[in-house]
């Protein structure tokens, strides 16, 4: 175990004989770090706080902190980290608020500089949060989903698993699985290189793509357009959506498209015109 001399580690403290320490950490608490686990200077870890094996923490990253709500009296939560998951510089990770309630990032993701995940987040295997993603409490990001620079995410929202959600986009419903936001919060089509990427089939990539055309291009009503999808599908990725948005869902669900917008996205308009249209537009039914 290479500890630096400068880290003040509390006994309760589990680290394995595999795992380096850097210059002035502080790990106080409980904590439990995994084998061959890197842990930068300057980094804290606190509370009843897991890190799986072949993680990487970076310099100045805060890692099971107490979480910010008022509701919070000081009970026992947690927070885990999974294996060979990623926290670069910087990055805050809170435990739960509820007594034995936990902050879940799972395996293999990556948390870019100076991200937010709030407590009682479930960041599902492989998501990425790039840099200043913030996630309020309750948030859950589904398996490889694409989390942009600077983006804010409400608090109990949920992104489906493949989502990809641009940079500097404001989310406060849920997006489903494999769809993709721009940056003005427009559902506007499916993450087409992600599901490539992550190995889909041309059939499954069709039917998420049909799913999008029957929920932000067709109208009706959402529950209509389960109705319709649960009679076509066939695919593992139609099934997910489905499931997805049969789930209970505090939010709603996030399916605004520029068809469905009073005005045309190639027609250039200004900021106050935008706003007043999105004042009036017509969202279809939850």
């Amino acid at each position: 175990m290479a500890i630096h001399f400068s880290a003040i580690i509390n006994p309760a403290a589990e680290i394995d004989s595999t795992a380096t320490i850097g210059p002035y950490c502080v790990i106080d608490g409980p904590v439990r770090i995994g084998p061959r686990t890197i842990v930068g200077p300057f980094v804290q870890i606190l509370g009843h706080t897991e890190i799986g094996c072949d993680c990487q923490i970076h310099s100045g990253a805060v890692v099971g902190d107490v979480p910010q709500d008022r509701t919070f009296s000081g009970e026992i939560s947690y927070c885990r980290i999974g294996d060979g998951t990623i926290l670069r510089e910087h990055v805050t990770v809170h435990r739960g608020t509820a007594p034995e309630s936990a902050t879940v990032v799972g395996q293999r993701c990556l948390v870019m500089a100076g991200a937010h995940v709030g407590h009682n987040c479930q960041v599902h295997d492989e998501a990425i949060l790039v840099n200043g993603a913030l996630l309020g409490g309750y948030v859950e990001v589904g398996r490889q989903a694409m989390v942009s620079g600077n983006v804010g995410v409400h608090q109990f929202v949920r992104i489906g698993e493949l989502a990809m959600i641009g940079g500097l986009t404001m989310v406060t419903q849920d997006v489903p699985p494999y769809f993709m936001l721009d940056n003005r919060g427009l559902c506007v089509g499916i993450n087409r290189i992600g599901l490539r990427r992550a190995g889909l089939t041309r059939a499954e990539c069709e039917e998420a793509k049909a799913a999008y055309r029957v929920l932000c291009r067709m109208p009706g009503s959402l529950s209509q357009a389960i109705e319709k999808l649960s009679a076509t599908v066939c695919e593992s990725t139609g099934r997910t959506i489905l499931k997805f948005l049969s789930a209970t869902s505090k939010r709603g669900i996030h399916l605004l498209s520029p068809k469905n917008l009073p005005w045309q996205c190639d027609v250039e308009v200004n900021s106050a015109s935008r706003l007043a249209a999105l004042a009036t537009a017509v969202v279809p039914e939850q």
